[in-house]
């Protein structure tokens, strides 16, 4: 019998197919969509620079990469991945991978994300080490460490920062070599969407984590509080184009995401009305949706004229 929960035998798969599901494609949009926003603001300014602009988008995959790996390795020693959970396969909880090799994965994946770094440091200077390290370290302290932030209700906050702030405004400063109050604006929806997914994702797993001892902000807000962050999230994130449009140097086209207000109003009404956790996997997969599409309207409209 396995000494930690949630083992058990590992179902018949191949090794590449047991990394691609510790990789977690889907959730890989997540990197990519504050890319987006972050180059077509460079765009916008006639700062862009394609280089950088990949190497960008290819530290931030190998950021999420590494990421989900982590996840999935400290989750698995801290008892958070029981056969009660109710999301993706966990790899090392299920066998398919050792910790020991999931933790040669992170290396592998961390040391990849550091060696694209050092070319962006070339482009754009020490303040890109200290993102680059901060990043990492966020990907490491999210479940791991002596305080790991996810188990302490602050892991919507550090991905709101991460994956909106830093990744737009740091795709943004590799090209344009400087920062702008409305880079920042820009910034904050992607982000906003993106924590929307954990959201989600925490109220799926309310019960569970839970039990586990992992006190997400879900856990301590209950399903009502977490519903009502959810609806708040969507909102900021919608209003935030139209102060753009407003106040700065953009056209009526930064207004494009609002075309997917039919897919927002089918998610409000989903995590309203669903109570069952794997019944949520469909907004889970929705908001994902909502997240990339949106930042891809958003791009637009900002690179265009």
């Amino acid at each position: 019998m396995s000494s930690h929960p949630g083992r058990g035998n590992p179902p018949a798969i191949s090794p590449a197919r047991a990394w691609l599901l510790a990789a977690r494609p889907k959730t890989l949009p997540a990197a990519v969509a504050p890319v987006l926003v972050g180059t077509a603001l460079a765009f916008h300014d006639s700062a862009f620079v394609l280089w950088p602009a990949l190497a960008a988008l290819l530290g931030a995959l190998l950021l999420q990469i590494g990421s989900n790996f982590a996840n999935d390795y400290f989750d698995f020693f801290k008892g958070a991945d029981t056969h009660e959970r109710l999301g993706p396969v966990r790899v090392t909880a299920s066998g398919l991978i050792t910790p020991g090799q999931l933790r040669w994965g992170m290396v592998v994946v961390f040391g990849l994300a550091a060696l694209d770094g050092l070319y962006l440091i070339q482009v754009a200077g020490w303040p890109i080490l200290a993102v680059g390290v901060a990043s990492i370290l966020a990907a490491l302290l999210y479940t791991g460490g002596p305080f790991p932030f996810g188990y302490y209700g602050l892991g919507d906050l550090f991905v709101f920062v991460f994956f909106g702030l830093v990744a737009v405004c740091g795709t943004y400063y590799v090209q344009a070599l400087m920062l702008t109050w409305p880079v920042v604006v820009a910034a904050a929806p992607p982000g906003l969407l993106i924590t929307a997914i954990l959201v989600v994702n925490n109220l799926r797993d309310i019960e569970t984590d839970a039990r586990a001892g992992k006190r997400t902000l879900a856990v301590m807000l209950g399903r009502a509080g977490t519903r009502n962050e959810y609806r708040l999230l969507l909102t900021l994130a919608y209003i935030l184009p139209v102060a753009l449009w407003l106040r700065h140097d953009y056209s009526i086209l930064v207004l494009l995401p609002w075309l997917t207000m039919p897919l927002v109003l089918e998610l409000l009404r989903e995590i309203t009305q669903k109570v069952d956790g794997p019944a949520l996997n469909t907004a889970l997969a929705g908001t994902a949706r909502l997240s990339l599409l949106f930042s891809l309207l958003l791009a637009i409209g900002l690179a265009l004229p």
